[in-house]
């Protein structure tokens, strides 16, 4: 098993035409995504690596009802346009690849996708792949190899290297979830780490966070009031900014006693989550975890 993308996910590109959804449709493929269709508004009738395009939403899935998740490529301009017809199509989960969309159209469409019961992965997030079934999104899939240890995270560059020393060690990955690190995404570190709860196949989860916002705080208080049977370790990136600097991400926001490295740090040790002191500590502490 995995969580939220396997080898039944059946993935329909939107923007497949531009350069970014053309490249990572034939990266994709190569890993044996099943890429089943791609829209682009005039386009229709085109191929892309012989996937066939279409001008919206609706008249590719109603051609392959096997379509069930999206990617999306889309402008910053256009993306709430094109994730609001992924919903109405109940397509789940819908990975949002796009960055710099305006916080209030990413609010009105994770609400939304929230009341419809469907899965927003991002959005301006590297997406998830489940190593060895299926890749939906922009991670080098030569860093992932399957095996246990769920990975979910804020930053996409870390989630790279940290997968890499997981890799390295052997351990490998279930589920590596891209979440995005901008003020408003779908997906929380909450809302997957029980996702990876419920999956046999994951034995222990990485949490890669940063400053900014409180979900790690949030996380810790979970993990503390409710419990998590498996063994979870995690990095938090940033202790060194400057007070009151704002860094990378537009999550990256320090506020009213929050946010701060200091602060997440304190919470998740305090809800006994063991946190590594730079990236590559990660691997061996979740193989020390795994094995007590």
């Amino acid at each position: 098993m995995a969580i939220l993308v396997d080898e039944s996910t059946r993935v329909l590109v939107q923007g497949i035409t531009g350069s970014e959804g053309r490249f990572h449709t034939k990266v994709m493929l190569d890993y044996g995504t099943k890429v089943v269709a791609g829209v682009t508004p005039g386009k229709g009738g085109e191929k892309v690596y012989g996937v066939p395009v279409y001008n919206f939403v609706e008249e590719a899935v109603e051609e392959h009802p096997e379509i069930n998740s999206s990617i999306v490529f889309v402008p910053a301009k256009f993306a709430a346009d094109a994730v609001f017809e992924a919903i109405e199509a109940k397509l789940n989960p819908i990975v949002v690849i796009t960055e710099h969309i305006p916080v209030s159209d990413s609010l009105e469409f994770v609400n939304y996708a929230r009341m419809k019961g469907i899965k927003i992965i991002g959005p301006n997030c590297p997406g998830a792949i489940s190593p060895g079934k299926t890749k939906v999104g922009i991670l080098p899939a030569k860093l992932f190899t399957k095996g246990g240890v769920g990975i979910v995270s804020r930053s996409g560059t870390l989630t790279y290297e940290i997968a890499d020393a997981i890799t390295k060690a052997k351990l490998g990955q279930s589920t590596c979830v891209g979440i995005g690190g901008d003020p408003i995404i779908g997906l929380d570190f909450i809302e997957v780490i029980k996702m990876f709860e419920k999956d046999p196949e994951t034995k222990g989860v990485v949490i890669i966070g940063e400053i900014g916002g409180d979900m790690e705080e949030k996380l810790a208080e979970y993990i503390t009031k409710k419990g998590v049977t498996k063994p979870v370790v995690a990095y938090i990136a940033g202790r060194t900014a400057p007070p009151g600097k704002r860094m990378g991400h537009a999550g990256a926001i320090v506020a009213m006693g929050k946010g701060s490295a200091e602060s997440k740090l304190e919470a998740l040790k305090e809800a006994g989550v063991p946190v590594a002191e730079i990236p590559s500590q990660i691997a061996e502490l979740m193989k020390r975890t795994l094995t007590q």
